[in-house]
């Protein structure tokens, strides 16, 4: 699977989230900025993402996933 796949995938289900992806191979790395997400506990955030990742990883297509979550104004002032 490919960054851009990823990508795509989660922008489609995440509307409000601005969605960037590093990595290839089945290894990714994931910034997510939205209020929305932020607002949830670490647990919650990271089980709705997982939720949308559930069929590539359950093929083998994603392997690794690490993530991080922003507020639009924490990644504005980065």
């Amino acid at each position: 699977m490919q960054a851009i796949e990823v990508k795509k995938l989660l922008e489609q289900h995440l509307p409000e989230t601005q969605v960037e992806v590093e990595g290839e191979g089945c290894n990714f790395q994931l910034l997510l900025i939205s209020d929305e997400l932020a607002a949830l506990s670490p647990v919650k955030r990271q089980q709705q993402v997982y939720a949308l990742l559930n069929g590539p990883i359950a093929d083998g297509s994603i392997h690794a996933v690490t993530m991080k979550f922003f507020t639009r104004e924490a990644w504005d002032n980065r």
